[in-house]
């Protein structure tokens, strides 16, 4: 056994493992933060606030103090179905008793096969190959190989402020962040265009008077900078995330899905955290009513466990030669069988039908705070993909970054797990499963949290502890 004191005079508390099991007893958070320091680097993780999380049961996680939490982001969108889901768990647990792993690179495990043929049943295109990985990152970097070895040709298009990963394919496409890839360079042949965001219009329109500038400008690029007929495809989010929730206008898709098919240009939609019910479909592209070409898709797929998807048209998934992408553990049995479990339960459950029910629900609650909070801009979303995005000024809509880090701090000290993107922007995203009376409970403990902050009770000291990205 291996003994892992957190003190070498008098421990306070131990943090033991073995072959069997993990043993914690009398640990204090604050500890296992510091030991965290110590071992994982600064770009391995964030943080939002000191929750050592030892359980979890549906929308609510327990720390190693036993304090209970309401979790507001399903765990990074992950736990869609919500956390240690009775029927995931069961399905693991079965599985591992049979076959932790057979590689489907060499052989024929069933348990891969079965979820790519529900996969290519829900999936919005026709005579789908599904390519199966372990995060959204690797599936975006497999959807740059097999667009470009589709079309034969190099250019890729993305959308500032996008995320699409952290391996080098999936950084190279993102358009929100180019502080790491100024360092360790990136994929050449890479443009980006602005994202239609109807609150912070990047022509500086607003929606009464929009002539979709934003399609005009990807026309212009065609015309100045960029040949239409070398690029293989535009890579879009149908709900930009991590650049706060912004959500395009209905007819946005179609417009640009015109455009792309004159030229022969892919679109690639990564639902990595849109996907499987969190809008109140499977896809969120399908609001849309477009059909891509490739969806990549991970985040709620395995319930916890890592699993990634590349849902293709069937000529598309076929232009890679043999081993052209796949890992040694892709299609792991226990994963797929976790992934399965995820969809089953969505399906007999109706996760859909209730993940729209709440967001409408959970939509109405945030806009009438709007009402009464001037910190409050904007509320906007699809199902429970939500954001609220935190104003110093509504009028020039400067973004309130101090405020939305206070506002995680209160809430964690209510009980309430959140987190912010793109700075300023609340990120809402229960499990699918949360109880009607936990998410009312929440959307309290969320009111209270913005009203303390707009009213000056939440002090500087709040901004230590509460990095965010």
């Amino acid at each position: 056994m291996n003994g892992c004191k957190i003190s070498k005079r008098e421990p306070k508390g131990l943090l033991i493992s073995n072959a069997y099991s993990i043993t914690v007893k009398n640990v204090k958070k604050e500890e296992v933060v510091k030991r965290y320091s110590r071992v994982f680097p600064k770009a391995a993780r964030v943080s939002y606030a000191p929750i050592v999380g030892v359980k979890a049961k549906n929308a609510k996680v327990w720390d190693v103090e036993g304090r209970e939490y309401i979790d507001f982001l399903a765990d990074a969108a992950v736990q869609n179905v919500g956390h240690n889901n009775e029927r995931v768990v069961n399905a693991i647990l079965d599985q591992t008793k049979n076959l932790i792993h057979f590689t489907f690179i060499y052989g024929f495990p069933v348990e891969p096969l079965l979820l790519a043929e529900k996969l290519r049943e829900i999936s919005p295109i026709e005579n789908a190959k599904i390519d199966l990985g372990l995060s959204g990152s690797d599936a975006n970097d497999g959807a740059i190989k097999f667009a470009r070895a589709y079309t034969k040709r190099r250019t890729i298009l993305s959308y500032l402020k996008s995320y699409y990963g952290a391996t080098y394919g999936a950084m190279s496409v993102t358009g929100l962040d180019f502080e790491v890839r100024s360092i360790v360079g990136e994929l050449s042949d890479i443009h980006y265009i602005p994202y239609p965001d109807c609150y912070r219009c990047p022509f500086g329109k607003e929606p009464k008077n929009c002539h979709f500038e934003c399609i005009d400008f990807l026309k212009a690029k065609f015309e100045g900078e960029v040949y239409a007929d070398g690029v293989a495809a535009l890579f879009a989010e149908p709900i930009q995330g991590d650049a706060g929730m912004v959500v395009p206008p209905e007819d946005y898709f179609k417009r640009l899905k015109r455009i792309l098919d004159e030229h022969g240009i892919l679109l690639v939609v990564d639902e990595v955290q849109s996907g499987l019910g969190r809008t109140g479909k499977w896809f969120a592209i399908e609001h849309f009513d477009v059909v891509p070409d490739i969806i990549t898709l991970a985040k709620p797929l395995g319930g916890g466990l890592p699993i990634s998807a590349i849902i293709g048209r069937d000529e598309i998934m076929d232009s890679l030669p043999t081993i052209g992408h796949t890992f040694t553990l892709s299609g792991n049995p226990v994963a797929s069988r976790a992934a399965l479990a995820v969809i089953e339960e969505i399906e007999e459950k109706e996760l859909l039908k209730r993940a729209e029910k709440l967001g409408n629900y959970t939509l109405k609650r945030l806009n009438d705070m709007k009402e009464e909070y001037e910190l409050i801009g904007d509320v906007r979303g699809i199902g429970l993909m939500i954001g609220v995005d935190l104003v110093k000024n509504r009028e020039n809509k400067d973004r309130a970054f101090e405020e939305a880090k206070k506002v995680v701090w209160r809430a964690y000290e209510l009980g309430l797990i959140l987190a912010f993107l793109h700075g300023n922007v609340l990120r809402i995203e229960p499990p699918l499963t949360i109880e009607d009376d936990v998410l009312e409970d929440g959307l309290n403990r969320l009111e209270n949290a913005i009203k303390d902050v707009q009213e000056g009770k939440v002090g500087d000291e709040a901004l230590k502890h509460v990095q965010g990205w």
